[in-house]
């Protein structure tokens, strides 16, 4: 009897050992970077308790608000296929003059 005592209580700390274990689902990058308000809340409890909200979570929040400020990577310029007609290598590459101001004459 007692051992039986002893198998329910093992097998129910199990229980809770492997309940407590579970990691709690982070939202992706992806849902972030499109939820702006959401990313906000998270970067706030991330700053205020880190290990509670978890370094996978914290790890998203921080990729999601990189690519929200640096964007995709891509440029999003393109440049024209031949410089513009005043364009002048010869000065562009020449020093620019000092400007100098004349003194201003004391009263």
């Amino acid at each position: 009897m007692r051992q039986l005592l002893i198998m329910i209580l093992a097998t129910v700390a199990a229980a809770l050992v492997a309940a407590c274990s579970k990691p709690a689902p982070i939202e992706s990058v992806e849902s972030l970077v499109a939820n702006p308000e959401r990313l906000k809340e998270l970067r706030v409890q991330c700053k205020a308790d880190h290990a509670k909200v978890g370094d996978a979570q914290c790890n998203a929040v921080a990729e999601a608000t990189r690519q929200r400020f640096f964007g995709s990577g891509g440029s999003k310029h393109t440049p024209p296929a031949s410089p513009p007609a005043t364009f002048s290598p010869a000065a562009a590459s020449a020093p620019a003059a000092p400007s100098i101001a004349p003194p201003s004459p004391k009263d």
